[in-house]
């Protein structure tokens, strides 16, 4: 593939089309976003969120930045935990997605040591050493250069500060048969009859598949800069959690 052309699911597309097409993406499925992810994963996504704010362990008055935040699952979380003195930054580059986690957080009464920022992953507007913990949450494979969003990360976070990247990746061979009809023939058919749109739905089965597996974001990290990188699989290996640190 050449410097000028990536991935958009199974398609090859120019680097410069790929923010466009997946941001169209976002788009048509951001009022029907959480409702698509419980039927999807059986609820199992709520457990995997779960768990990355159990391993993020911020504390209060420290400084978060969700990025790929959505419609503000984690950042939900950390607002509370961070408490009045700490801040959390709900990031991502959809406008529609971030108006739907606007309205949640307002909801749920969020408001004081929160902010939301439409953001590019790959050059982040914050300066250097602003955040203790960030958290991306299957958002990293929409990325068009992963390496460079690393990059852009790793300077934002402080001196011991903690990365989790929480993805679909690569399942054990046993599951594998059994997960590739689940992708390719029932989620295109959830999305066309949930969210009115079965072509995102076929995106998502793809862009799981061209996402780097477990040990290739794990030397992706350590390449970027980050130490005592690590991952867990979550639902045989459906889902990982890496984590790695700015020393």
């Amino acid at each position: 593939m050449s410097d000028d052309t990536t991935h958009f699911g199974f398609q090859k597309v120019s680097r410069a089309d790929k923010a466009d097409r997946v941001r169209g993406v976002f788009d048509s499925v951001a009022s029907r976003y959480d409702l698509m992810n419980d039927l999807m994963s059986a609820g199992m996504h709520r457990l995997w969120k779960r768990y990355t704010i159990e391993q993020a362990a911020v504390r209060r008055g420290q400084c978060v930045l969700d990025l790929a935040g959505g419609t503000g699952d984690l950042s939900l979380a950390f607002a509370r935990q961070v408490g009045a003195a700490g801040r959390v930054v709900l990031a991502d580059i959809n406008a529609s997605m971030l108006r739907e986690g606007r309205r949640r957080l307002v909801d749920a009464g969020i408001a004081g040591n929160l902010s939301i920022a439409q953001v590019d992953a790959e050059q982040l507007p914050f300066a250097a050493a602003s955040f203790d913990c960030v958290t991306i949450a299957f958002g990293l494979r929409n990325v068009t250069d992963k390496d460079r969003a690393l990059q852009s990360i790793l300077r934002v976070l402080k001196p011991g500060g903690k990365l989790l990247i929480l993805e679909f990746s690569k399942p054990a061979e046993a599951l594998q048969g059994a997960y590739d009809a689940y992708s390719f023939r029932v989620l295109p058919v959830l999305g066309k009859l949930v969210a009115k749109d079965d072509a995102s739905y076929q995106y998502l089965a793809e862009s799981i598949r061209m996402h780097p597996d477990q040990e290739a974001l794990l030397e992706m990290m350590q390449a970027a800069g980050f130490e005592n990188c690590r991952y867990r699989n979550l639902a045989g290996g459906i889902v990982a959690l890496h984590s790695g640190f700015r020393i």
